[in-house]
């Protein structure tokens, strides 16, 4: 009889303890579980329903969680739903620490909206509440040993960036890792965007002594780009050492992905090695190919102040001036032409950019190509600091001589205000006249000074003030070109044939004043073995156009001359050359122009030119200037003239 009482009181409570297991709703603990969230989160967690079998390794089945937005964010969907969350504990360890070991994590059906809007504010920054700190010295250990990801979204909205897309979110097991795959499409900058990006495990995110494996492909408009290699601790950029491949037609194109301003350029293609320390991301052993114009160096970026700090050292064996064009305004690449016909580079030039980042910028060019290309070499040193540009200096090599400039360009209200001083040194004349179709040799000096404002490179010198000023003495010149200008035309027949090839230069003077974007010529003064051209007139850079008018005398007879002047006429893009007949006397009109034309070069400094110390141009100087008439009175009463200085 006791014996039967011992079983009736053992099974009494073990049959209710199986009814309560069998009959027990684990929703009863669901509040507590989210309660427990949402502290840990800082967000409002909820939970549909869950389930618990308990064990072992003990499984908690959590379904339709909803993560929400903070509470001053202003938006129709939640952060997150999750329609299955799966957590697998460890059941002895988590009694024994009396806190939950998770030991995996599968997600399945997650939907992520995550959203930053004009105001900067953003539904992603999570204030979680901080664990216990890592040993110094240890890596973190992970929360938990893998994690499986399967049929989850995230859409990604960000104003700033004008960025809307959906990314599809999986995880997969490769030859025993596990990789986690982001395949992307929508917009970015308001440009279609696609891509794969595969990484390694979530896991290892914080793993310093693992780096993680990274390899993207993406498109963003006409950009491709490509990250290969590993990260370290990417949550932390404590590091990366990977391969970056950028292609696509314009680089500028890549602010929006790089946050530095570029100007136009032609197609490109670069690649390089891209790592992170000390702050900074470097950009290195980089190499490619900007139309016809190959690139190589190194590039530096610190976005840890208000606005990028970009520092580069950029090479190139070879460069054609026609890639660079689209730094002072015009269209890059070989056979790019602006639509309106104009010269002068006429696009706007990108003052926002300006702001966008400090640039210190060193570009070297070991050989300059291009058929209307007269320089060699290029040399300069720029830097774009709060907005304002200054080259100083830009140096282009020609031949024995070379080109000094220093610019600055400082952006305002009505434009860009630019300030420019260059000095032309030695300049091989055949240079510059190969590059417009002519013959010739010797060595030009000179001095060209702008001060302007405007929205674009022709603007700018529409509205400039300053000086032009060339000059030489010695060489030779086609004869061909100092024919026509004479219209000497049985010469200039024969010079067509090569006889006579060249005539020897004795002096060359070219002075313009720059006023509100008009050349007007002060002195302009070509002297040859053969003839003497005289110059006068204006040429308008706002509207391109030239009005100017050439004077010949010829100091020997030649077979078919004619007492004419020469006019230019017509735009940039279309001169025209015409012969102007000088009426009545030809001889007297001719020397009444001569004489009007010779003024000004008294007033000329001839040091300025370089050829102080060539006695032949500062002769021709001396002769060329108007000869004052001779007073009648005894020398002896009036007063002796003031000697020229040499």
């Amino acid at each position: 009889m006791r014996g039967k009482r011992w079983l009736l009181w053992l099974g009494v409570p073990v049959v209710a303890l199986a009814a309560l297991a069998l009959t027990f709703s684990w929703d009863w603990v669901t509040p507590m579980v989210q309660r427990q969230a949402s502290g840990l989160l800082g967000r409002q967690v909820t939970i549909g329903s869950m389930h618990v079998s308990p064990g072992r390794v003990t499984v908690v089945t959590l379904r339709n969680v909803r993560i929400e937005n903070p509470p001053d964010f202003r938006a129709e969907a939640p952060f997150a739903i999750i329609e299955t969350l799966v957590l697998r504990l460890d059941g002895m360890a988590s009694l024994r620490g009396r806190t939950a070991v998770i030991n995996d994590v599968d997600v399945d059906g997650a939907r992520v909206e995550a959203a930053s809007l004009a105001d900067n504010s953003n539904n992603f920054t999570f204030s979680v509440a901080a664990g216990a700190p890592p040993v110094e010295g240890q890596a973190p250990s992970p929360p938990f040993r893998s994690l499986v990801i399967r049929n989850s979204q995230a859409h990604v909205v960000h104003a700033a960036l004008r960025a809307d897309f959906q990314g599809e979110i999986a995880t997969r097991e490769q030859e025993g890792r596990q990789e986690i795959v982001l395949n992307l499409r929508g917009t970015y900058a308001n440009q279609p965007l696609t891509g794969e990006i595969v990484g390694g495990s979530i896991l290892d995110f914080q793993n310093a002594e693992r780096p993680w494996p990274i390899d993207a492909r993406i498109q963003n408009g006409q950009t491709r780009g490509r990250l290969v290699g590993h990260l370290r601790n990417p949550l932390a950029l404590a590091g990366a050492d990977v391969r970056l491949e950028l292609a696509g037609p314009d680089m500028a194109l890549l602010r929006p992905l790089t946050g530095v301003p570029i100007p136009r350029t032609a197609r490109y293609q670069v690649t390089g090695k891209l790592d992170y320390g000390d702050d900074r991301f470097r950009f290195t052993e980089m190499t490619g190919q900007v139309g016809n114009t190959d690139l190589a160096g190194t590039l530096t970026i610190d976005p840890r102040g208000a606005k990028p700090d970009v520092t580069a050292d950029l090479r190139s064996r070879r460069v054609d001036m026609a890639d660079l064009a689209g730094f002072i305004g015009g269209t890059p690449g070989r056979g790019a032409t602006d639509n309106d016909n104009r010269v002068l580079p006429n696009q706007p030039l990108n003052v926002p950019a300006f702001q966008a980042a400090n640039i210190h910028l060193r570009y070297r060019a070991a050989q300059v190509s291009g058929r209307d290309a007269p320089i060699d070499n290029l040399d300069a040193t720029l830097d774009l600091v709060d907005g304002v540009v200054r080259l100083h200096p830009l140096r282009a090599g020609m031949g024995r001589g070379e080109i000094v400039g220093d610019f600055t360009l400082t952006p305002g209200a009505n434009g860009v205000h630019a300030v420019a001083d260059a000095r032309f040194t030695r300049m091989d004349i055949s240079r510059l006249l190969r590059a417009v179709g002519g013959r010739g040799g010797g060595l030009l000096n000179g001095r060209a000074r702008l001060d302007g404002t405007g929205r674009t490179t022709a603007e700018i010198l529409a509205r400039g003030n300053g000086a032009v000023t060339f000059g030489t003495s010695g060489g030779n010149l086609s004869a061909f070109m100092v024919d026509l200008a004479g219209l000497r035309l049985g010469n200039a027949v024969a010079s067509a044939f090569g006889i006579p090839s060249r005539t020897n230069l004795e002096c060359f003077v070219a002075d313009f004043a720059l006023q509100n974007g008009v050349l007007n010529t002060r002195a302009l003064l070509l002297e040859t073995e053969d003839a003497t051209i005289l110059g006068s007139g204006t040429i308008r850079l706002g509207d391109e156009r030239l009005d100017l008018r050439l004077v010949s005398q010829a100091k020997h007879f030649t077979v078919a001359s004619l007492p004419t002047s020469l006019g230019v006429s017509g735009t940039f893009s279309n001169p025209s050359v015409f012969p102007v007949i000088i009426e009545r006397d030809a001889t007297s009109s001719f020397g009444q122009l001569l004489n009007v034309l010779r003024a000004p070069l008294s007033l000329l400094p001839i040091v300025e030119f370089g050829i102080g110390e060539d006695a032949r141009c500062e002769t021709i100087l001396n002769r060329a200037q108007p000869q004052r008439p001779t007073d009648p009175r005894p020398a002896q009463g009036r007063r002796a003239a003031p000697q020229r200085p040499r």
